[in-house]
């Protein structure tokens, strides 16, 4: 197995809203209030799917209006989301690259949004390639997005390591043939990969 596939957000670097949304609610209670009934994780999924922050944003105002300001802010002030890289994957990420391993990524995540995380954290440049789920429109875990980071990169699911911190998404790769792992720290995935025999 020569070839591996990393998710970003949760396994290279580390992306929550609450990261912002600490510095704007005062109770904590009222962040995971809004943040499970407005600012949702199924509404961020449309943008990941392509959807204009523009489009969304408005959208929300006008079914939430005593929320106006917090939900702009979410694309506002989206940068502030990032906590950096995951402890220990950049490491992890260049040792794979010295072993000859090929480096792919495949991430649900906004195309608005990507390239501000893309030109922050160095570890993006080690990957050979990615497939950023705003840019094709489709989600993992469809199986569509793993089938076109195949073709696009001439790839075999049985020859791929894919790693990702949702079991629906590594539960849909190992349907299609990938082997996967379900990512939970750096120095756990160090492990698997030695005990695969990877390192």
């Amino acid at each position: 197995m020569k070839t591996i596939v990393f998710d970003f957000g949760g396994v290279l670097v580390d992306w929550n809203p609450r990261h912002l949304y600490r510095k704007i609610f005062s109770s904590e209670e009222e962040m995971e209030g809004f943040l499970a009934q407005v600012c949702n994780g199924e509404w961020n999924a449309k943008q990941d799917a392509g959807r204009p922050f523009a489009q969304a944003v408005a959208e929300l105002q006008k079914q939430y209006p005593q929320y106006t300001e917090q939900i702009a802010a979410y694309f506002d002030r989206w940068g502030e989301m990032l906590g950096g890289e995951i402890p220990g994957m950049a490491d992890l990420v260049r040792m794979l690259k010295r072993k000859g391993y090929k480096l792919y990524g495949l991430t649900n995540w906004s195309a608005e949004t990507f390239p501000l995380a893309r030109a922050k954290y160095s570890v993006f440049d080690m990957l050979d390639g990615m497939v950023v789920s705003g840019e094709e429109h489709i989600i993992k875990p469809d199986p569509e997005i793993y089938k076109r980071l195949l073709t696009r990169f001439q790839l075999r699911a049985p020859d791929c390591l894919f790693i990702d911190d949702s079991p629906a998404n590594v539960a849909a790769a190992r349907q299609l043939g990938f082997d996967a792992v379900r990512f939970e720290s750096a120095a756990a995935l160090e492990r698997e990969l030695k005990r695969r025999n990877m390192l």
